[in-house]
């Protein structure tokens, strides 16, 4: 076969070494990285032939391969076609060693499978190195933000924002999605993976973002911990997060060579608009980004754009029935009364689980608790303050199957006193279930740790004769010692000698019944 180029370039500088510049075979093999073996044949069949050095002007690199090499060169051998093996290897389950054995299929006398590989690496060098890189089709979606921001004006206000620059590249064939938002917080984060998969008309194997707080609760080399509800978000999409290594610029070199073409392509060419909404900056990005992916590559055949329709989107996995719902996630711990709370609303789970911390997963619409990953009740989200119980969830019998009724509260609250014992009762009668009457109970009667019995007995009496009956009240009683004072209406005598009920001008609390 005819000798590369470089390896006749290799052979020349090898001879010129020796005879030129009278080197040693050690140093011969420091300058040009070959084996003293290689050295001792090419200089041993230039001597056989007896050619003089300076080599002839007639004999140039295609004439002394024919001396040196008349033997390799009886069996020529094609070389494969490099960019044809690199774009196959990005193919699924593609191995080196499936080409070659389809090489020299169609070329007998080719290569071996070592040199192959060798030659190859050669090959890649020539690449730069984003394209080196050889991810399978529909394997991994590189996800970042630009460093570069977007400004954009209030039309309203005049105050001038900086949006974000958010970018998601396929590994096989770089075909890339940018947005701009107006935020990197978790909303507008999980809002372009779901655009960008729609962008993509599917969803990889696999998501490389970089350790973004948003994406990435807590950032470590070997084993990360990923946002719960970028998490929710993947499993959605039944796709594997991977977050990129901290200090491992190769796991990031697709996003962030796409960060790069981006913002000279784009963000360079959008430097001198004045943009007034977020919709106007993504309508300019968007004519941009057709251009941009449909750009030849410059040392590849082809664009991003056909790689993508060739490689990446027959093998990306179709996009689930309903698009991803934005959620959060919350921690919550069930109280005796089997509810847990989240924006001064109460929701039921199964009595069971009292005491037990549970996950609340919140969209716009709905409530699900989760307990050890297991859905155990759903309800739907309210807005206002109260309760919302599911019958089932209450117990058949609390004595036998719950810790707390509302006569072991009635027996606990008259410790402390029978004002205090009928305040309980009211509380209890006046929530339509009694479970719901359960926390506020319990704080009251934890009052009288801080304060004494004795007071919380007097703040009781006057919450009853006032008709409050909630644990704010009794607590608001005592923070200001109102406990300490006349009850408003109640027979006391005065300074003057009189009483309240006696004086003509005060109607007394008959009055008000």
């Amino acid at each position: 076969m005819p000798m590369e180029r470089t390896h006749m370039r290799k052979i020349r500088e090898v001879l010129r070494l020796k005879f030129d510049l009278k080197l040693g075979e050690r140093q011969i093999v420091t300058s040009c990285r070959v084996s003293k073996t290689t050295i001792n044949r090419y200089v041993r069949r230039f001597k056989k032939l007896g050619l003089p050095w300076p080599l002839p002007p007639d004999i140039d690199d295609a004439v002394l391969e024919q001396l040196l090499f008349p033997y390799e060169l009886k069996f020529k051998r094609n070389l494969p076609n490099w960019h044809y093996v690199h774009q196959e290897l990005k193919r699924k389950s593609m191995t080196k060693w499936l080409l070659w054995e389809e090489y020299k299929e169609t070329e007998p006398n080719g290569i071996s499978y070592s040199r192959f590989c060798r030659l190859y690496r050669e090959f890649l060098k020539t690449l730069n190195p984003v394209m080196r890189q050889t991810h399978k089709a529909g394997e991994k979606m590189f996800i970042d933000y630009a460093g570069q921001t977007i400004p954009w004006t209030d039309r309203l206000t005049g105050e001038v924002y900086q949006a974000e620059m958010f970018l998601a590249v396929l590994g096989a064939s770089n075909y890339t999605f940018a947005e701009a938002t107006r935020s990197q917080k978790m909303p507008d984060w999980i809002g372009s993976h779901v655009r960008a998969f729609q962008f993509f008309g599917g969803v990889s194997e696999m998501l490389i973002p970089d350790n973004l707080k948003s994406g990435v609760t807590s950032a470590h080399y070997y084993d990360p911990e990923i946002n719960q509800t970028y998490q929710d978000m993947a499993n959605h999409y039944n796709v594997a997060v991977v977050p990129a290594r901290s200090r491992a610029p190769k796991d990031k070199a697709k996003v962030e060579a796409g960060v790069l073409h981006i913002e000279r392509y784009i963000l360079a060419r959008l430097r001198n608009h004045t943009f007034f909404s977020i919709a106007e900056i993504n309508a300019a990005i968007k004519k941009l980004l057709i251009e941009f992916n449909k750009k030849p590559f410059q040392k590849l055949p082809g664009s991003r754009l056909s790689q993508f329709i060739e490689l990446d989107k027959p093998t990306l996995k179709p996009l689930p029935k309903h698009q991803y719902e934005y959620a959060e996630w919350k921690k919550a711990r069930v109280g005796i009364d089997y509810h847990v709370a989240f924006e001064k609303h109460y929701y039921s789970v199964p009595y069971k689980y009292v005491k037990q911390q549970f996950d609340l997963r919140i969209t716009r619409t709905m409530i699900e608790c989760f307990y050890k990953n297991k859905s155990i009740a759903v309800h739907r989200r309210s807005y206002k303050a109260g309760h919302t119980t599911i019958k089932e969830h209450m117990p058949k019998s609390h004595r036998e199957q719950a810790e707390w009724t509302p006569d072991r509260l009635k027996r606990w609250a008259k410790k402390s006193g029978k004002e205090t014992a009928e305040l309980i009762k009211k509380m209890i009668e006046s929530r339509p279930q009694p479970q719901q009457a359960f926390r506020a109970c319990l704080g009251v009667m934890r009052l009288g740790r801080t304060y004494g019995n004795d007071r919380l007995e007097n703040a009781s009496k006057r919450a009853l004769a006032i008709g409050s009956y909630s644990y704010k009240s009794i607590a608001s009683i005592l923070k200001h010692g109102l406990d300490k004072k006349p009850i408003p209406g109640s027979v006391e005598t005065k300074g003057n000698g009189a009483t309240s009920k006696t004086h003509h001008n005060i109607r007394g609390p008959d009055y008000y019944k």
